[in-house]
């Protein structure tokens, strides 16, 4: 947002998509009460007032929660302008059509196809647009409510050579609490609660336990440093806990960052597996945890795990349950280099805190980025789950993608 011209485009942009839009809500609305057609343009360029003000102002808004919710909303708003900007769209090229189809009539039916009111909107559309444009707009603003609605996902997994000690081995796996965008710690508490009440054998953390600095956990490591198991506390790195996405005054500085969250990880009894294998013992049988730094297939993430150096030395007859942050690793390097990995549970999608989920149905724009984003996988022998998260990032909400705390257990 630092380049004016791009700024002036985008306001200009935004600006012709209001009256664009407003013009075509007037003619929406001729049959209705002057009191109708007054509230909705007060309230329709109220909003658009409020959004374009949100982003202009949004770099001088300090507090990081309040620029949060300003900045989703006017985000959100420009979406569902845009939804009903298509719906419009779609109107106009079918209004088009039929002028261009009675141009080429006959002249009887040429007067038929543009009569002196020309060709009418479409009721039906034009509805449909703002209905869906607005129940979209509004689904963003109630998810603001949903942020610490932990749901509990109960998944057995069936491990091929399980040893039958570790039959009904229960493994809490959560993922991306990202601790800069926590706020209300009673709520916070509770899904610690609700880990701490399943009795796992053991619980995995996948990363992102920042959004950028270790600084962010001094209100939440107490918190955080309550879960326990009896066969210990593992936990990664993810994308965002290197610091990657802030301006340092040094290279020193970021790796002191990055030293002090390993610290924090340290100090609350939570075991970082940076690029190394522990073994997990049970009955006298044992199976090998992996854990490496960040592996992302897209070009834009950091590629530091190093997942031949974490399995070296590791019996491939095993069972492997891998911890790997981004589910892109599994099809770019873990399905085609290393077999002998059981299973991997990674994070990072956060199902994009928006989607819609039934038994019989799973979607969300990010499954238009990453193929495995929610959920368990499985190709051959091997599985895959990913974490839905349970915090969030950006926008301070979910809708149809609710916080997740998984209990894996091993069958």
């Amino acid at each position: 947002m630092k380049n004016p011209v791009f700024v002036f485009i985008l306001i200009t942009f935004l600006i012709l998509i209001d009256f664009y839009i407003f013009h075509v809500l007037k003619i929406m609305l001729n049959g209705a009460s002057a009191g109708v057609k007054t509230a909705v343009s007060y309230g329709y360029w109220f909003l658009c007032i409020a959004s374009l003000g949100s982003f202009l102002l949004f770099p001088l808004i300090v507090n990081p929660y309040f620029r949060q919710y300003i900045f989703s909303i006017g985000i959100g708003w420009v979406i569902a302008q845009i939804t009903l900007v298509v719906f419009f769209l779609v109107d106009d090229l079918r209004r088009g059509a039929f002028w261009t189809l009675g141009q080429m009539a006959s002249t009887a039916g040429a007067k038929f196809m543009n009569s002196e009111q020309g060709i009418p909107r479409s009721t039906f559309l034009n509805w449909l647009g703002v209905g869906v444009s607005g129940s979209l707009f509004f689904s963003l603003i109630y998810g603001f409510g949903n942020k610490y609605k932990y749901q509990l996902v109960h998944k057995k997994v069936a491990i091929k050579n399980l040893p039958s000690a570790f039959k009904g081995f229960k493994i809490i796996h959560i993922s991306d609490i990202h601790s800069g965008s926590l706020k209300e710690k009673g709520a916070v508490q509770k899904g610690v609660n609700l880990i701490q009440q399943q009795q796992a054998d053991l619980i995995l953390f996948t990363g992102d336990l920042v959004n950028d600095k270790a600084t962010e956990m001094q209100d939440w490591a107490a918190v955080f440093g309550q879960l326990s198991a009896p066969k210990g506390v593992f936990s990664t790195l993810g994308n965002h806990d290197y610091g990657d996405y802030v301006q340092w005054p040094s290279k020193e500085a970021k790796v002191a960052n990055l030293e002090a969250l390993k610290g924090v990880h340290a100090s609350m009894g939570w075991k970082l597996l940076m690029n190394e294998h522990v073994t997990i013992e049970q009955g006298g049988a044992k199976i090998k945890l992996v854990g490496i730094e960040n592996w992302g297939a897209k070009a834009r993430f950091p590629k530091y795990g190093q997942l031949h150096k974490a399995i070296e030395g590791v019996d491939p007859n095993e069972v492997i349950i891998l911890m790997s942050h981004d589910p892109s690793h599994w099809e770019a390097q873990v399905i085609p280099e290393f077999p002998q990995v059981d299973l991997m549970l990674s994070g990072h999608t956060h199902g994009m805190q928006f989607g819609l989920e039934n038994p019989y149905f799973k979607w969300s724009p990010v499954q238009w980025v990453y193929k495995q984003w929610a959920g368990l996988y499985q190709q051959g022998d091997q599985k895959l789950y990913v974490n839905r998260g349970f915090g969030f990032l950006g926008y301070p909400g979910r809708v149809g993608i609710m916080p997740e705390i998984t209990l894996l257990e091993l069958i």
